[in-house]
């Protein structure tokens, strides 16, 4: 906020951040894209000389203004590069039981807001969303969008990549190492309560289970392969609940919160 020279408080507005496919470079002219494009004119209604920030995905925002509005395509100036330091200290993956409707979605855009890495839908025994190949394509792409969306809402410049769905089973079997957790209602120990040396803290892992819950076989398998139990607190939480309160409680104790 500021005050104007007639001592009246007012709120400088703020500038809208946008997401380039392709790679940005100072002092060039790009063409934004067709739904970048739609976005721009038709939701944020900008017009010629307008500033925003666009970034990549790469780790970088670029200041930019709009150069040039025609009916079918929009120029921008790129004008400076920052490289602001807002990605988490944490590499978080998120394994993430697919839950109904917009469960799944609110999962994918908190967990981006917290600032996980990477999200894998998973499948479990009590999961109760069935979807074919095709669905499960469109849903990944829908996933994708909905993390690319929130980036440029909350200012990451890093996009988590959604990844193709897999089974409980494969997940187990996938060889992937860092520190792993399992939430359970059921647990014993708190995740606060538990030691990370600093090696482990370079890759977490962490499983959230559907709205049943994960089955006994699947925590037993899990503890075979590595993982550890833990638990979030004394209340059950909300399958799109928990990642939020997992990820943000990880913020806080070896994170950037």
């Amino acid at each position: 906020r500021f005050r104007n020279v007639t001592g009246v408080q007012t709120c400088a507005l703020p500038i809208s951040r946008i997401f380039h496919s392709s790679q940005l470079s100072v002092n060039s002219i790009i063409s934004l894209d067709d739904g970048a494009r739609r976005h721009a004119i038709q939701v944020l209604r900008l017009k010629e000389s307008a500033p925003l920030t666009l970034f990549d995905g790469l780790g970088s925002e670029f200041s930019a203004t709009i150069s040039s509005i025609e009916k079918h395509s929009v120029e921008v100036c790129v004008v400076d590069k920052h490289t602001p330091l807002l990605e988490s200290p944490l590499n978080i993956h998120l394994f993430q039981v697919i839950s109904k409707g917009e469960r799944m979605d609110y999962a994918v855009q908190k967990a981006t807001e917290c600032g996980v890495s990477e999200i894998t839908p998973l499948f479990s025994e009590r999961c109760v969303v069935k979807l074919d190949t095709k669905r499960v394509e469109k849903k990944i792409s829908h996933w994708q969008k909905i993390a690319l969306a929130t980036c440029e809402q909350c200012g990451r410049n890093k996009i988590p990549t959604i990844n193709p769905a897999i089974s409980f089973k494969q997940m187990l079997n996938n060889g992937s190492t860092g520190a792993k957790f399992i939430f359970n209602e059921k647990a014993e120990h708190l995740l606060s309560k538990h030691p990370l040396t600093q090696q482990q803290l370079t890759k977490i892992l962490m499983v959230i289970g559907p709205e049943g819950g994960l089955s006994e076989k699947e925590v037993k398998g899990a503890q075979s392969s590595g993982w550890n139990e833990v638990l979030l607190g004394p209340r059950v939480l909300r399958s799109e609940t928990a990642p939020v309160v997992a990820i943000t409680t990880m913020q806080l104790l070896w994170g950037d919160l």
